[in-house]
């Protein structure tokens, strides 16, 4: 979805023109954990939106990933709240990926591209700049659907004109699906595993 993302869109804009040199560092983040939420669900239902973002953003595939956790909120038990995650990028570009799904204050999903001669960022999404009592202030949704409404609804325009005409439906592909699996997967062996770097294995299809 975040790849219809107009927000998105214009990052990877940014990133391509090649104004800012190579990308070296990437980072993102995100409300409140549904009930029974677990480590593993914390990436493959929250993490996995960056797992297809930044090969979509960096224009290279992810081939190497570690996890970690700090000491846990205290919101919420039986999950690792917040949680780390390095991805190394064929182009040897670094993107940590930070989910928190109890942060409490509202959501927020945050992007920013670091490179060789300046960085770009997702611009706060916030429509109201609220001044009173002398402090400025911003709101923040409480969930996903007002930040990315217009990237839903250019997702589904997308697939149904796809449909009317009877090809593929770009930018997303079914390809994309499986790779960002993939990392999905490799994140929950190294959670498994101390937190050690795992390769990435995208299966031939």
């Amino acid at each position: 979805m975040r790849r219809f993302d107009p927000a998105c869109l214009d990052l990877k804009a940014a990133v391509a023109s090649g104004t800012y040199g190579a990308p070296l560092l990437c980072v993102s983040r995100g409300v409140t954990s549904a009930p029974g939420c677990t480590d593993e669900f914390s990436v493959t239902g929250s993490a996995i939106h960056e797992f297809d973002t930044v090969p979509c953003l960096l224009d290279s595939p992810v081939t190497e990933v570690s996890r970690h956790a700090p000491r846990a909120t205290s919101a919420v038990t039986g999950l690792r709240d917040p949680q780390v995650m390095l991805l190394r990028t064929a182009d040897g570009a670094l993107t940590t990926v930070e989910t928190f799904l109890n942060a409490g204050y509202g959501y927020d999903v945050c992007c920013e591209i670091v490179a060789e001669h300046g960085a770009v960022a997702l611009a706060h999404p916030a429509r109201l700049v609220r001044d009173a009592d002398r402090t400025r202030a911003t709101a923040h949704p409480t969930d996903w659907r007002p930040r990315f409404a217009d990237a839903y609804r250019l997702e589904f325009q997308a697939w149904t004109d796809a449909v009317a005409q009877g090809g593929p439906s770009p930018p997303a592909t079914a390809h994309d699906g499986l790779a960002a699996t993939a990392v999905a997967e490799a994140v929950i062996r190294s959670m498994k595993d101390g937190g050690r770097t795992v390769p990435v294995a995208v299966p031939e299809v």
